[in-house]
């Protein structure tokens, strides 16, 4: 683990199944989150973003198993914890407290049958001391900072009574009510019209800044990465295919898939005649991995090398690619 880095997963591999027969979903992940920064976890369904996330959180299924790896964690007085490794108990202080999450579909993680009150106050209860009127004092505060009208009366209503982006508003009150240090969202504007999306962007972008933690955020809209992230690291088949400054990587894309899934971005005063660029194939079935390269099926600049196993590699040194042609496909960008 670096000095200052909050979070570093290195080597992180996930598996699903029963002990003895594990489909491996995560292949050795890799990645490093600073103070107050945003890394940007991208690729498309399937690709392990969301696994990553639940078992940073403690919160696989019952059937996946971290299988090796370190999940290391710094906390406010400089401990490191391996939260791969590290005791329920450890894991239950820290999550909610000092690492939240914003999960991806609002109305199917928030409890139905409690006011958004109760739901944001339970928090309260299991990380502080407060008494009741305290902790009602301080969720109103938080709906206000959330930017939720009528915070006093909001409070008390349930999750069916309000829209859409106020749902999402709601959990990002929820997972920040204790002040986390780290924050995972989870495609938290997947669901939201384009309006009310740039709203919760913006949010959070306001919200990091004046609490000073960082996001981990996870998403499959290049756009959205363009907008948030400082760093990007692109995930396929369960592995980190590519890692840079967000600049640099918008700038020089160095693995075949993330130039894909730059691609295929709608752009603006596109002539319509124009068709976007489609990645062909699907991705590949964890029980049916390719050799070498699993994007290797899909895409076009494959050679006889790509059966070879590749691991990241410094294209500079802050931008690593895990491909074996990568110098020839960012000479060819830069024609």
């Amino acid at each position: 683990m670096t000095a200052n880095a909050l979070l570093t997963v290195d080597g992180l591999r996930v598996g699903f199944g029963k002990t003895g027969f594990l489909l491996t979903a995560l292949r050795d992940v890799s990645f490093r989150l600073e103070p107050g920064k945003t890394l940007a976890l991208v690729g498309e369904s399937g690709s392990g973003k969301s696994v990553s996330s639940l078992a940073i959180m403690g919160l696989l299924p019952r059937n996946g198993h971290v299988m090796g790896g370190s999940i290391q964690y710094r906390r406010a007085d400089g401990s490191v914890v391996d939260l791969a490794t590290t005791d329920e108990t450890t894991r239950r202080r820290i999550r909610g407290a000092e690492i939240a999450m914003i999960f991806q579909e609002p109305m199917s993680s928030l409890n139905p049958l409690f006011t958004v009150g109760d739901q944001i106050g339970e928090m309260l209860m299991l990380h502080t001391d407060l008494d009741a009127a305290a902790r009602r004092k301080r969720v109103i505060e938080m709906l206000e900072l959330v930017e939720i009208p009528a915070a006093a009366t909001r409070l008390d209503q349930y999750p069916h009574e309000m829209s859409g982006g106020m749902r999402q508003r709601i959990m990002i009150a929820l997972a920040l009510v204790c002040k986390p240090r780290l924050l995972i969202a989870d495609e938290p504007t997947t669901a939201l019209d384009v309006t009310v999306q740039a709203q919760i962007l913006d949010l959070m972008r306001r919200l990091q800044k004046e609490m000073g933690m960082s996001i981990l955020f996870i998403t499959h809209d290049m756009g959205v990465v363009a907008e948030i992230a400082d760093e990007v690291a692109v995930m396929y088949a369960g592995a980190i295919v590519e890692n840079a400054p967000a600049l640099d990587l918008f700038d020089a894309p160095s693995h075949p898939y993330t130039q894909g899934l730059l691609a295929s971005i709608p752009t603006p005063g596109r002539d319509g005649s124009t068709r976007l660029v489609p990645i062909p194939g699907a991705v590949p079935s964890l029980a049916a991995m390719p050799p070498g390269c699993a994007f290797a099926p899909r895409c076009s600049h494959a050679t006889p090398a790509c059966e070879k196993p590749v691991t990241l590699t410094p294209a500079t040194p802050a931008h690593k690619v895990a491909c074996w042609n990568y110098q020839r496909i960012r000479e060819a960008a830069h024609v």
